[in-house]
């Protein structure tokens, strides 16, 4: 099989790390193609490739599959290590990459995620407050039943990689996540991750809505990215 795994700007795109990281800290195969965001809508131009004009999207020869959920889903019936081998592990990591997919709005809205910065947040909204104390439980919760190093036991699996983009928000912000911390520490020093991150530290593509959107999470205190 050939796989080709569309993603778009490393520092923005959250959504298109989660398969990406999956694939890489798997060794499952992917020619990888970069597809973008050069505007604020970039609905019409990634209809080319994708059903939903968004990214990710997965090529397996003339099959097309898309979202994040609908790839793991997919790799998950083809490779194995996508979910935890124990039952309850495996249960776990099913609902959190569940929760993940759907709901911590606020931390979507409000910390935008941008790999190569560092912003001093100031006070949380109660949503947020709300949304980073299930995070602390989840983890913690994650760690504690299961042992570590990562989320649903020894192993990495899809559940690392869908809170993948939060250790980023994490960082960026300065996010107070209590025990999950370890976590967070060891999942941004994933080879696959540090391979992501020296891409976005290295692109030169702006686009004015994310960095609007950044502008307005808070001050911004560092700026890693090579001049745009």
């Amino acid at each position: 099989m050939a796989y080709t795994l569309i993603t778009a700007n490393r520092n923005y795109s959250s959504w298109s790390l989660r398969p990406w990281v999956l694939m890489k800290a798997l060794g499952i195969a992917f020619a990888d193609r970069v597809e973008p965001f050069t505007r604020p809508v970039n609905y019409e131009a990634f209809r080319g490739f994708s059903p939903t004009g968004q990214v990710p999207v997965l090529l397996d020869g003339e099959r097309t599959v898309w979202d994040s959920l609908g790839i793991v889903l997919y790799l998950a019936e083809r490779h194995p290590g996508i979910w935890p081998q124990k039952e309850e592990a495996r249960a776990f990591a099913m609902c959190g990459v569940a929760e993940m997919h759907g709901g911590f709005s606020a931390l979507r809205n409000e910390c935008t995620m941008n790999v190569g910065v560092r912003v001093e947040k100031g006070p949380l909204s109660p949503a947020l407050a709300n949304d980073l104390a299930r995070l602390r439980e989840l983890f913690e919760k994650g760690l504690d039943r299961f042992g570590g190093p990562w989320l649903a036991g020894p192993e990495f699996s899809a559940l690392d990689a869908f809170f993948a983009p939060v250790a980023y928000r994490i960082r960026t912000y300065g996010l107070d996540v209590g025990k999950g911390a370890a976590w967070v520490e060891h999942v941004l020093a994933h080879p696959a991750m540090l391979e992501w991150e020296q891409v976005a530290l290295t692109e030169g593509w702006r686009e004015a809505s994310h960095e609007e959107e950044l502008a307005a999470s808070g001050t911004l205190t560092a700026d890693y990215r090579q001049a745009g």
